[in-house]
């Protein structure tokens, strides 16, 4: 059994822990469905360009979901290294973010296609942008508690 501190941790941290577990999570199920599953529910353009760049995502999606499973895990158990952790996958979210909305912008995504994956695609970036920046925000006014040991 994990001892936790009886510390009270930063405002946010619960919201922190479940937005980080939940983006792990729906990584999984995105890549299960795209290499698995359907594309046409998440595919936005059925171009070549769009499956060779969407194919591009899944090591950096990894690392974006291995960083926030290790920072739940650190903010979970009240670790220092929860901040390092929260600041690697906030930031990570954010890059992919400008990515893929960079993609989007250039080459009509939002403007057509299916209206179901269209709004995945919307809501996808939102919530890395989202994320991200609630993550950095979090760990900068959490630092002091973040930094200490338990």
């Amino acid at each position: 059994m994990v001892a936790v501190s009886s510390r009270v941790p930063p405002p946010g941290w619960k919201t922190m822990v479940a937005l980080m577990l939940f983006g792990a999570v729906a990584m999984i199920v995105y890549w299960g469905i795209w290499f698995f599953g359907d594309r046409s529910i998440l595919a936005t353009q059925s171009t070549d360009a769009y499956s060779i760049f969407e194919n591009a995502f899944p090591l950096a999606d990894a690392w974006l979901g291995a960083t926030s499973l290790l920072a739940s895990i650190a903010l979970i158990r009240q670790r220092p290294v929860g901040l390092l952790w929260t600041l690697l996958a906030a930031s990570a979210a954010i890059y992919l973010g400008c990515m893929d909305v960079l993609y989007n912008l250039e080459n009509g995504v939002y403007r057509g296609g299916d209206a179901g994956a269209v709004a995945t695609e919307v809501a996808i970036n939102v919530f890395s942008f989202g994320t991200g920046i609630y993550g950095i925000v979090f760990a900068w006014r959490g630092r002091a508690f973040l930094a200490q040991e338990s």
